[in-house]
């Protein structure tokens, strides 16, 4: 519907960013004697740089009402996410802005799938409002795979018709990865729906199918699937690249592909590509950074520095159809950083909309958006579970053995045990069904994880969030379990009958309340417990062991209905 009155509040703004720019008034906001990076000749390029109204107005000579002298350092256009799973950093939206944004980090687009799993629609309406009005902008992604396949025992089912509301929202960007590609190429109606119905909105569909080719490829991509971030090797991302999808380079916790796929950064190939974190615990956010991480490594490799800096910002925007993102030009949106250089990247500030939101080593405050008390509550219930005993895991005869590779999620079958057999690193592991009180669970042997004694357990269990747990003895997995069900969602160790350590995840079970450095301490603290207590040093004690009950990575997994064999897709 036509409004009147904000069109002509949208033209008097429009004259005084033209007044600016041409110079009859001094600009709100100058940057003096500007090096910044021109993403569209790939440049270093100069000069005074005047921000009006938010946006920037011009590029040349100016004077402003205040004026930032920036001789001797680099500005960027702001840094964009372009693929990143916000609960991966275990912390809430805002705490995780708030641990963004000094490493340059102005918008993300996050795919809220693991919400999605656990509380279906809820999930993404709490994910939408905890994001709103955020000094970090956070375009939403529609989960296309919940549950990850028709064999899992998650929250929620989400087809088309469920997600179609979204789409009015402004902050949905499209259709999240699409990770059910036999789904894809066979035609299915469900799942080609969703993608047409995307489509009905102009909103691109991501992908996710590593190691797909030829003719499958040839038809995940006729199907309107646009982009890829699992490519392990350049001549797969190359052939997606020539198939007309973007290429999403991923350096995240457990996937990190910058190295394989640094040949792309040329100018061949670069504006196909952009940047991505896909999930990153908060360590490494802590430690070593965000997509500035990426530009750093990317920049020392051998890359341009001015192409990583397009990739890690206007590529992104680009293809996402974000409104005059991503670049420092007249016109577009004022988010930029302000740094030392870009092969060091040690950000000064960091602006958004032309204010500052990180200077002087501080995020500037934010009000934390409100979530509707009805909303919140949900999203802090989501366990539906009685607590646990022995006889739900006893184990009677031969069961499955799960074998663990160091270093990687994949698995491999390593026979069968008929008990836990510590000095052969045999251990139990159980998932139990929590979302909706099925009393489903199963139980089998693990390989590889190292126990030798004590037991942990997680309510992050991808892509489902039951809880699973792996131990090398009976009492202390139940007496983990049971601890998960009473913090209604964490990470525990138990050793001996005695608490060692925990996180506590009360949000839908796989995030938290705290501030990032208290989940990164407690995270810490257990991942230390359980190497203490001999887990396998090549594996994430949790992250890792998360993966185990995901039916779409080989070769084999547990689920609460049984042990799945992925390869020949049956249960053992």
């Amino acid at each position: 519907m036509f409004d009147k009155e904000k069109l002509d509040l949208a033209t008097e703004e429009k004259q005084q960013i033209i007044k600016a720019a041409i110079g009859e008034k001094p600009a709100e906001l100058v940057l003096k004697n500007a090096s910044y990076v021109n993403v569209f000749s790939k440049k270093i390029c100069m000069g005074d740089i005047a921000v009006e109204k938010g946006i920037f107005a011009g590029i040349g000579t100016y004077c402003g009402e205040k004026e930032i002298d920036v001789s001797g350092k680099i500005v960027l256009p702001g840094f964009i996410d372009a693929h990143l799973h916000l609960e991966s950093s275990l912390a809430s939206p805002a705490e995780l802005a708030k641990a963004l944004l000094p490493h340059g980090t102005t918008t993300v687009v996050c795919d809220p799938h693991e919400i999605a799993n656990v509380m279906g629609t809820d999930g993404i309406e709490y994910m939408i409002e905890a994001t709103e009005n955020l000094p970090l902008d956070v375009m939403i992604m529609l989960p296309s795979c919940v549950p990850a396949t028709p064999l899992d025992e998650s929250g929620a089912v989400l087809e088309y018709e469920d997600i179609a509301r979204f789409y009015e929202n402004p902050r949905v960007a499209g259709l999240a990865e699409m990770m059910n590609f036999p789904g894809v190429v066979s035609g299915s109606k469900a799942v080609l729906d969703k993608i047409s119905f995307a489509e009905n909105f102009k909103k691109k569909t991501d992908g996710h199918a590593p190691g797909v080719s030829g003719n499958g490829l040839n038809a995940y991509a006729a199907a309107g699937v646009y982009s890829d971030h699992e490519c392990t090797d350049p001549d797969e991302a190359l052939e997606k690249i020539e198939r007309g999808q973007h290429i999403m380079i991923r350096e995240g916790t457990a996937a990190k592909n910058l190295d394989a796929l640094l040949p792309l950064l040329d100018l061949q190939y670069e504006d196909r590509c952009m940047f991505c974190c896909d999930d990153r615990h908060p360590n490494d956010i802590l430690k070593a950074g965000h997509i500035d991480n990426i530009v750093r490594k990317a920049v020392k490799a051998g890359a341009s520095p001015e192409i990583a800096v397009k990739a890690a910002s206007f590529n992104a925007a680009e293809y996402f159809a974000l409104d005059k993102k991503g670049a420092i030009a007249p016109g577009y949106k004022a988010d930029f950083i302000i740094a030392d250089s870009i092969g060091n990247l040690d950000i000064e500030a960091v602006y958004k909309n032309g204010k500052a939101v990180f200077e002087n080593g501080k995020v500037i405050d934010f009000a934390v958006p409100k979530i509707a008390p009805e909303l919140d509550e949900k999203a802090h219930n989501t366990f539906n579970i009685e607590k646990i005993t022995e006889k739900d895991i006893a184990v009677s005869g031969e069961r499955p053995v799960i074998g663990m590779i160091s270093g990687q999620i994949v698995t491999e079958k390593r026979g069968t045990a008929d008990k836990i057999d510590v000095e052969n690193d045999i251990l139990k592991i159980a998932v139990f069904e929590r979302h909706k009180n099925t009393g489903h669970k199963t139980a089998a042997y693990l390989n590889g994880f190292g126990l030798k004694k004590g037991a942990v357990a997680t309510s992050i269990s991808h892509d489902s969030h039951n809880i699973i747990a792996a131990g090398a003895n009976d009492v202390d997995i139940v007496l983990a379990v049971n601890r998960i069900i009473e913090n209604k969602g964490g990470i525990v160790v138990f050793e001996g009958g005695k608490l060692l350590a925990e996180l506590s995840l009360p949000i839908a079970g796989i995030m938290s309340d705290e501030p990032l450095e208290k989940i990164d301490s407690d995270l810490e603290k257990a991942k230390t417990a359980a190497y203490s207590l001999g887990a396998n040093p090549g594996v994430d004690p949790f992250m890792t062991l998360s993966f185990m009950a995901l039916p779409v990575i080989p070769s084999v997994r547990i689920m609460p209905t049984g042990v799945f064999d992925v390869d020949n897709w049956k249960f053992i």
